[in-house]
């Protein structure tokens, strides 16, 4: 390629003319299609955006890829080196039904496995409690013992396949089963590969399920810290996750801001424990959505890399700390019941715009997900929606290939700007865990703003509120979850049957006085699991001692 000399500044005077006489004469002739363009953030769109607008300082605030700010990618050669992981979520029934889905998606090509809980165990209770009648393996799989891990995971070698939990409250004890299971079957620690969530103060502030007060849950954040850098030194301790702040009508600034105030908060708690800022930074991995506004989202994905370079930096981290690496996933909220082959647009362009924005790992949700848990063909459709990006399109063949577009340079640094904002009203407030109400407030009123412009028609969503027919959603059918709540059950009997009740009883109350005293309580939880305790047990010896958590 011949190489070129730096272009010409453009003419001021020729841009002013092109305003007054050719936009302006279109613009008196027929107008717009509305008075005004702007992205999920309120950043109002112009027209046109050229040098004048999108004056980037490349060094200060592009880059290199691999270099820092990382605007670019945090890999020199990015998908160029190595596609994304392809890790589709799943989960659902009961641990034998989710380990055939598992094999299924990874004979198709998936490259790392997700896995959905379902509510009781997210919220601490085994499958035979009250609180959990009527909702065992609906959202996702019930684990309540070592055995359900065991079956969850029959034939997945767990030092070749990364495998990320989305899981919070409860993080400590399925990683506790994950290691007991590698154990059992002598596979290093050391080798382990994937992520749990533990991203509690996102559960307070959108989601819900949360089980103890803040601080105890801070705790238990900065425990697996500790232990995974020094027993599973390649597990992601946490995903800080901007997902869920997102799905609960947060804007794309929020997301970044919101996201990184519990990182930060994440960072000096275990600073303040001991640990060394450089000694887990570098494993900490994040958790974005990807919506429909394309343009804004890849600016997003950029802004946010950045950013977060500069903060640590900011810290005092070294390079290593300072990359950005980021899981994403398309937005479940816009999937409609309506017309449900339309979500396969939106999953598509949801998912380029996340692998244009230079995500590492990427799921994409299948387009039956509005009426029911994903069929196996809508599965598979979702994971080729991946595989053709990557194999057929061509954006994985340049690194961040929209970078220099004036539209998308202007929204990088305009969500950097915004999100800092945001972020110096969290400090002022004391920090994340003492700013819950304000993010909370502050997701509540981008979501009424945005519900109020789908029911005024100001934003369009085929097929719900423009484009409609008459015709009814399909209807899927639903597995026989009584059925499944009832063999779960019986499981679960069996276990507390068979086990060794002295020696349960023992490692519970070695769990209890760890938390009582301050100890380590991983490897408590650890040697529990494997005398046979169960999730449900191991949550409630922590609620006798901490209590829970009540919103005021």
């Amino acid at each position: 390629m011949t190489k070129k000399g730096p272009p010409p500044a453009p003419d001021p005077a020729r841009r002013r003319r092109w305003e007054d006489e050719t936009l302006g004469v279109q613009l008196q002739r027929s107008g717009e299609r509305r008075e005004r363009f702007e992205t999920s953030s309120g950043i109002e769109l112009e027209p046109l955006y050229g040098p004048p607008e999108a004056a980037v300082d490349y060094d200060r605030d592009l880059g290199y890829p691999g270099e820092p700010p990382f605007t670019r990618g945090v890999h020199p050669t990015m998908y160029r080196g190595r596609l994304w992981t392809m890790r589709q979520y799943a989960g659902f029934g009961t641990a034998g039904e989710t380990n055939a889905r598992f094999r299924y998606l990874l004979e198709s090509g998936q490259t790392g496995l997700s896995v959905a809980f379902d509510l009781p165990t997210q919220m601490g209770y085994d499958s035979d409690h009250p609180m959990a009648e009527g909702e065992v393996g609906r959202v996702g799989v019930a684990i309540d013992t070592l055995d359900d891990m065991r079956r969850l995971l029959d034939g997945i070698p767990l030092d070749r396949v990364s495998t990320s939990m989305t899981i919070n409250a409860t993080a400590p004890i399925l990683l506790a089963f994950y290691v007991a299971l590698a154990d059992e079957r002598g596979t290093p620690r050391a080798e382990l590969r994937g992520t749990v969530q533990n991203d509690i103060l996102k559960e307070f502030v959108a989601r819900g399920t949360y089980i103890y007060p803040v601080e105890e849950s801070l705790r238990l954040v900065t425990d697996l810290f500790e232990f995974c850098a020094a027993e599973v030194p390649r597990w992601n301790p946490i995903s800080i996750s901007g997902y869920h702040i997102r799905e609960a009508g947060a804007t794309a600034a929020q997301e970044i801001a919101f996201t990184f105030a519990n990182g930060i908060e994440y960072v000096r708690r275990a600073m303040h424990a001991g640990l060394e800022l450089d000694s887990f930074a570098p494993r900490l991995s994040f958790f974005f959505a990807s919506h429909n506004c394309f343009l804004e989202e890849v600016a997003k994905f950029r802004a946010a890399r950045r950013l977060w370079a500069r903060i640590v930096e900011e810290m005092g981290g070294a390079e290593s700390s300072r990359r950005l690496r980021f899981h994403a996933q398309t937005a479940g909220s816009t999937l409609t019941a309506q017309q449900p082959f339309n979500n396969v647009v939106r999953v598509t362009l949801q998912a380029l715009a996340a692998v244009l924005g230079g995500t590492q790992s990427l799921h994409t949700n299948s387009y039956d997900e509005a009426l029911a848990l994903p069929t196996r063909d809508a599965a598979l459709l979702a994971l080729r929606t991946q595989q053709i990006i990557a194999s057929e399109s061509g954006v994985a063949d340049t690194v961040d290939p929209l970078a220099g577009s004036y539209a998308v340079e202007v929204l990088t640094d305009e969500l950097e700007s915004l999100a800092r904002e945001y972020l110096a009203r969290i400090e002022e407030l004391g920090g994340a865990s003492r700013a819950i109400g304000y993010m909370a407030e502050e997701i509540h009123r981008s979501a009424y703003t945005y519900q109020k412009a789908l029911e005024s028609g100001e934003s369009e969503v085929v097929g719900v509120n423009v484009l409609q027919d008459d015709e009814e959603p399909p209807v899927l059918v639903a597995p026989d979850f009584g059925a499944l709540a009832a063999a779960q059950r019986a499981r679960l009997g069996e276990w507390k049957d068979a086990r060794d009740a002295g020696k349960t009883e023992a490692a519970l109350a070695a769990a209890r006085e760890a938390a009582s005293s301050g100890g380590g309580l991983m490897p408590r939880l650890v040697q529990a699991v494997k005398a046979g305790a169960t999730l449900g047990e191991l949550s409630d010896e922590l609620r006798g001692v901490w209590g829970t958590y009540v919103r005021g």
